[in-house]
């Protein structure tokens, strides 16, 4: 790409990373498994105004019994679910050899639950109350991150 009249190469540079990061988003599906039915919304409405597609779970049972479900580039999924807990359904993945990267999100941040948060594949370890830049940013990250390779992951 051509640098822009009057711009130096590297704001080129930084325009073409941009439009990498941006491009496709549309295609990209995150699932969202909370049971508080605002956050659920809020956080779909906000992966969608980022542009990518948002599927909404009100517990673990619903996101397993999905059987439309979509390939997800990541799961953002609440720890304290009714049922199975959100800890529990990342360990099922792991399990079941599904290598979607999960983001664990909590109201009640303590060293207990983030022991035991960590202690299992986690994209990243988020509270309810961060900013929702930083929720995207977290995205964006796993977004920018190779893909597994053949065998290492699976419809989630």
């Amino acid at each position: 790409m051509a640098a822009l009249k009057g711009s130096s190469p590297s704001a080129s540079r930084r325009v073409r990373c941009t439009t990498m990061l941006t491009a496709g988003l549309n295609q990209v599906y995150v699932g969202v498994v909370d049971d508080d039915e605002s956050l659920r919304r809020a956080l779909a409405r906000l992966v969608r105004a980022a542009g990518m597609q948002a599927v909404a779970y009100a517990s673990a049972e619903a996101f397993c019994a999905d059987m439309k479900r979509r390939r997800f580039a990541c799961l953002v999924v609440d720890i304290q679910l009714p049922g199975m807990s959100g800890v529990d359904l990342r360990n099922q993945l792991a399990a079941d050899g599904i290598a979607t990267p999960v983001f664990l999100v909590t109201a009640h941040d303590g060293p207990k639950v983030r022991a035991e948060t960590m202690a299992g594949p986690c994209a990243g370890y988020l509270h309810k109350t961060d900013a929702g830049s930083e929720i995207l940013a977290a995205i964006r990250r796993v977004l920018a991150s190779p893909a597994p390779g053949p065998g290492q992951g699976s419809q989630a």
